[in-house]
C-alpha cells in the first residue's frame, strides 16, 4: 500500500477554509473525491497536498472514494475559484461548487459517452464476416468508409454496440478521437466603415490581455463585429467565451452562430439546462471540442484551454450580478480572467454602465464606437414624448399612442407597447376602507395574474386567490390599481379587435422552446402587437417593428436607489432601439408626467454620452460608485430589531479598524420584510479598494463570532461592489 498523506479538500459547506483527510491515494489538486464530513457523505474537491508534521494522524478521516472519469479541473479554474471567493469573502469551498455543473456536485460517478469513434483494426479489415452474420457483415461494410460514430453505429444495427464490444476485445476495432474539422465560415453581409475599423482596431490584440468597449447604437451591427472577430481567433485554433445577460437572447445567437460556424462546435450554457445536458457542454469545453460558449453569467467559469477572446455583450446589464450565495459579478471576472489568461475582452453595449465608462476615462479600457445603424435604410427612431398630465388616458394609453398603433395595424407594421410589469395589475386596492394586496411575508404588493385568478409576490413567490370581498371591511367592489402585461393585453384586445397580439413575460416564456416560438411567429408576420415587460429591451432584432410605446416609465424616476436613474435611461435607450431597425422608419411614444426632465430630455436626443457624464458628475459629488468602493453588509432576522443589534454590535467592533473606509448604518433595507424576515444593513465605503478589502478581511471573521451570539435565527451575508441596495 502506497504511504499514507495528508491532502486538504473543499467542500460545499458555508464555513470559511479546507479540511484535512487522510488517504494511501495519490492525489493532485483538481480531483474529485467523497469524503465524510460530519454524519454525511459530501463531494469535495482536492486542493492541494499538506505536510503531515504536526497533524494528530489519528483524528484525520480518511478520503473514501477517487472519482477519475474526468481529469483534475485545471489549474487556470482553480485560480479563478481562489480569487472569487478572496475578492468577494466568500467559503472556498461555496465557491467552488457554484463554479461547476450540478452533476459534479454528487458524491456519485458521473456518465459520460465516449465520443471517440469506431474504426477496423488492420485484423479487422483483414476478415470479412460471412454472409449469414447479417449484422456483423452490415457494420463491417459501414465501416469500410471510415470511422463511426456511436449514433451511426447505432442505425446500422441494434446489435452493434455489442458486436464492437466484441471485436475491441479481440483486436478487431478501436477507439480514435474525430479528427478536428476545418474552418467554415458562411457568406457573412459586408461591414461598413466604422464596424471595419473596429475590427481591425480590435484585432491589433491577440495574444495579450487588452480591454475594449465596443460602444455601438441599437441596431449598428455590434453582433456581426463580434461574428467577423470571432472567425479570426477560431482561424488561430483558439476558442471564444460569449457572455450574455439573459437566456432568451440565446436562442437568435445559436441560429446566428451556427449558421456562421457550421463546422464549429457551439455550446450554450445556462440554468435552465438539464443536469446532463450542462455537463456535456461544459466539459466538451473543458476538453477543448467546443470552439465558441454562448452563456449566462455562471458561464464565465467554464474551463477553456486555448481560450482566446472573452465577449461580454450588453455588458450594462445587471443580470449579470449574481445577487445571493456568491454574489459575483460576471462581467467583473471576465475582466479579471482575461488579464490573468491574457487574452483581449470586449465589453459591448448600446449603454455602457457608469463603472465601465469610469474605466474609459480612466485610460484603462479603450473604447471604440459604432455611431449610425448597419442596414443602410436604417436610422435611429424618432422620440416623442406625451405629455399625460391633463389628459385622459384610456385604459392608461393616451389617445395618440391608441391612434398611432391603429395606424401601425392598419399599414400592416408591428408596433411594441413596452410596460415594466407583468401580471393583470400590481396592486388589488378597496376604495371604502384604503386595504391594499400586500404580501404577507414581504414589504411588496401582491401582483393580480388574472388568468390563474391568484395574487402572487414576486420576490417570494407567495400566492393566494383573488379575494371576493375585502378582508378588512367586506367591500364587494374591489379594484386593480395601475396595470400590469395581462391587463394591458386585454385593453388591447378591446382597443385593437382587428390586431393580433402577443404577450412576453416571465409568465409566457417559462417554457425551454417559448422563445423559438415567439420568433417563429414575428418572422411569419403573425404578430402586429408585441406586449411585454423589460425582457424585450434588449439584444432582440425585430425587423419588422416600426413603433415603440412606452408606458409608466416615471416610476423609476421615484426610486431611492441611486442607480435607478441609470438603470431607467438605459431601459428606454435599449427598448426604443428595437424600432426602425429596417425599411421602416421607427418611431418611440414615451407617456410621462415629467418631460422637462434632464433624462427625458437626453432621451429624445440620444444623447447617452451627455446624460452618462452628468450621472457620474453627480456620482462623484455624492461619493457613490463607481466614484468610491462599496460593500454591504445585511442581516435578516424575524424581527428587524434583531438584525439591528447584530449590525449595530458589529459597526462598534469593526469601525475602529475602519482606516479611509466610512461606515453608514445600521439601517433597514429598501425592501425590510422579504419572506418573513426582516432586513436591515451596514454599508461601507472607500475611494481605496485596498483599504475596502482590508476592513472586510476584519469583518468576516467577526460577523461569524457575533451572529453565534445572537442565536440561529439570525443570517447575514455580504455584497462586494453591491449593484442593488
Amino acid at each position: 500500500m502506497a504511504e499514507e498523506c495528508a491532502v486538504q479538500v473543499a467542500v460545499d459547506v458555508p464555513l470559511f477554509g479546507t479540511f484535512s483527510y487522510l488517504t494511501h491515494l495519490p492525489l493532485r489538486a483538481g480531483q474529485r473525491v467523497r469524503v465524510p464530513f460530519g454524519p454525511r457523505r459530501v463531494c469535495g474537491f482536492i486542493t492541494n497536498d499538506i505536510p503531515t508534521e504536526g497533524i494528530e494522524i489519528g483524528r484525520l478521516k480518511r478520503v473514501e472514494e477517487l472519482f477519475d472519469e474526468l481529469p483534475p479541473l485545471p489549474a487556470t479554474l482553480l485560480a479563478m475559484v481562489r480569487f472569487a471567493a478572496d475578492y468577494y469573502h466568500h467559503p472556498i469551498g461555496q465557491t467552488l461548487f457554484t463554479a461547476l455543473p450540478g452533476a459534479l456536485r454528487t458524491d456519485c460517478a458521473v456518465r459520460l459517452e465516449d465520443e471517440r469513434l469506431w474504426q477496423l483494426t488492420g485484423a479487422g479489415l483483414a476478415e470479412e464476416p460471412p454472409a449469414r452474420q447479417k449484422a456483423r457483415r452490415a457494420l463491417w461494410q459501414a465501416l469500410q468508409d471510415g470511422p463511426l460514430t456511436n449514433a451511426a453505429v447505432r442505425a446500422v444495427s441494434a446489435q452493434a454496440g455489442r458486436i464492437l464490444a466484441d471485436w475491441l476485445q479481440e483486436g478487431r476495432a478501436e477507439r480514435v478521437p474525430p479528427e478536428p474539422l476545418p474552418l467554415r465560415v458562411a457568406p457573412a453581409p459586408s461591414l461598413n466603415d466604422e464596424q471595419q475599423r473596429a475590427l481591425e482596431a480590435l484585432s491589433e490584440t491577440r495574444d495579450d490581455f487588452a480591454p475594449y468597449v465596443l460602444h455601438g447604437i441599437t441596431g449598428s451591427g455590434k453582433t456581426e463585429v463580434y461574428l467577423r472577430l470571432i472567425e479570426r481567433v477560431l482561424a488561430a485554433g483558439r476558442q471564444v467565451l460569449l457572455l450574455v445577460p439573459e437566456i432568451n437572447l440565446t436562442p437568435q445567437l445559436i441560429e446566428r452562430f451556427t449558421g456562421r460556424f457550421p463546422a464549429t462546435r457551439v455550446v450554450m450554457l445556462h440554468s435552465h439546462l438539464a443536469d446532463g445536458e450542462r455537463l456535456k457542454g461544459w466539459v466538451d469545453a473543458w476538453q477543448g471540442r467546443a470552439g465558441i460558449v454562448i452563456g449566462t453569467r455562471l458561464a464565465v467559469f467554464t474551463p477553456l484551454p486555448r481560450l482566446g477572446l472573452i465577449v461580454v455583450d450588453e455588458e450594462h446589464d445587471s443580470s449579470f450580478k449574481q445577487q445571493d450565495g456568491l454574489r459575483y459579478h460576471a462581467r467583473d471576472l471576465a475582466v479579471w480572467r482575461a488579464r490573468q489568461e491574457r487574452v483581449p475582452i470586449v465589453l459591448g453595449s448600446a449603454t455602457p454602465s457608469l463603472e465601465t465608462m469610469a474605466n474609459v476615462a480612466a485610460g484603462r479600457y479603450r473604447r471604440l464606437t459604432l455611431s449610425r445603424r448597419a442596414h443602410d435604410a436604417a436610422r435611429l427612431p424618432a422620440i416623442r414624448l406625451v405629455d399625460t398630465r391633463r389628459i385622459k388616458l384610456v385604459e392608461g394609453l393616451a389617445e395618440a399612442v391608441i391612434a398611432a398603433l391603429k395606424a401601425r395595424v392598419a399599414r400592416g407594421e408591428m408596433s411594441l407597447v413596452f410596460i415594466n410589469r407583468r401580471g393583470f395589475a400590481p396592486v388589488v386596492a378597496c376604495h371604502e376602507c384604503g386595504w391594499l394586496s400586500g404580501c404577507p411575508r414581504c414589504s411588496a404588493k401582491l401582483v393580480v395574474h388574472l388568468a390563474e385568478r391568484k395574487m402572487r409576490c414576486h420576490h417570494c413567490g407567495w400566492e393566494e386567490a383573488v379575494p371576493h370581498v375585502c378582508p378588512d371591511c367586506g367591500n364587494v367592489d374591489l379594484k386593480p390599481l395601475g396595470q400590469g402585461t395581462q391587463r394591458l393585453e386585454a385593453a388591447l384586445a378591446r382597443l385593437l379587435p382587428e390586431a393580433r397580439l402577443l404577450r412576453i413575460d416571465r409568465d409566457t416564456t417559462r417554457h425551454k422552446a417559448a422563445w423559438d416560438e415567439v420568433y417563429r411567429k414575428v418572422r411569419a408576420g403573425e404578430v402586429d402587437v408585441l406586449v411585454g415587460t423589460q425582457m424585450l429591451a434588449k439584444g432582440h432584432d425585430f425587423g419588422a417593428l416600426s413603433l415603440v410605446t412606452v408606458l409608466n416609465a416615471d416610476g423609476g424616476l421615484y426610486s431611492a436607489d441611486y442607480r435607478a436613474a441609470e438603470r431607467l435611461f438605459a431601459q428606454l435607450l435599449q427598448v426604443a432601439g428595437r424600432a426602425g431597425r429596417a425599411e421602416a422608419p421607427g418611431e418611440v411614444l414615451v407617456q410621462t408626467q415629467w418631460p422637462e426632465h434632464p433624462l427625458y430630455q437626453a432621451l429624445l436626443r440620444h444623447d447617452f454620452d451627455g446624460y452618462a457624464q452628468t450621472l457620474l458628475e453627480e456620482r462623484r459629488m455624492a461619493g457613490f460608485p463607481p466614484a468610491v468602493h462599496q460593500a454591504l453588509l445585511r442581516a435578516d432576522a424575524y424581527e428587524l430589531a434583531s438584525a439591528t443589534a447584530f449590525l449595530t454590535a458589529l459597526r462598534a467592533e469593526a469601525e475602529p479598524h475602519a482606516d479611509g473606509v466610512l461606515v453608514s448604518g445600521p439601517a433597514p433595507a429598501l425592501m425590510v420584510r422579504l419572506a418573513n424576515r426582516e432586513r436591515a444593513q451596514l454599508v461601507f465605503e472607500s475611494g481605496s479598494r485596498a483599504a475596502l478589502h482590508a476592513l472586510l478581511e476584519r469583518l468576516v471573521p467577526l460577523a461569524e463570532r457575533l451572529a453565534k451570539t445572537h442565536g440561529r435565527a439570525l443570517r447575514w451575508s455580504l455584497d462586494v461592489d453591491p449593484q442593488e441596495m
